[in-house]
């Protein structure tokens, strides 16, 4: 039974397989390549794929946007405020948007650094600082609404 193990090993003959395997490695690092050359042909079409469902969510009827209530309510300004935007309960959108009525129609935005607003007494009130980022803005104002 000895002999029988050993017969079909020497029949499979190790040498021979390993020099077409030693063949057969190069020819897959050649195959590689081009797969990578169809990998990179197919990520053009994957690209447009998401574009073809954009087209298709357009072309179904869109769901109107409903405006968060939060935004809307109407809210009354501190003494501050109230002398930029007036004592008139209003919406945080109102605000913000009588705010960059006063800010341009005074010039107080910084020329150099648009982002920069430059506060005047009123605003220096509200703000709190001499220059204010559009960005606190909307932080700082909401210290003056209740």
């Amino acid at each position: 039974m000895a002999t029988a193990k050993k017969a079909p090993a020497k029949k499979a003959a190790p040498a021979k397989k390993v020099a077409p395997a030693a063949k057969a490695a190069p020819a897959k690092k050649a195959a590689a390549p081009a797969k990578k050359v169809a990998a990179k042909a197919a990520t053009p079409a994957k690209k447009a794929a998401p574009a073809k469902k954009v087209a298709a969510k357009a072309a179904a009827p869109a769901k109107k946007r409903t405006v968060n209530a939060a935004f809307m309510k109407a809210l009354t300004p501190s003494a501050a405020l109230a002398a930029v935007v007036g004592a008139t309960p209003l919406p945080r959108t109102e605000v913000v948007s009588k705010l960059w009525v006063y800010i341009k129609k005074n010039k107080l935005q910084d020329a150099v650094n648009k982002r920069m607003i430059n506060a005047d007494a009123k605003l220096k009130e509200v703000f709190g600082k001499v220059q204010v980022s559009m960005f606190e803005m909307a932080g700082l104002i909401g210290k003056h609404l209740k």
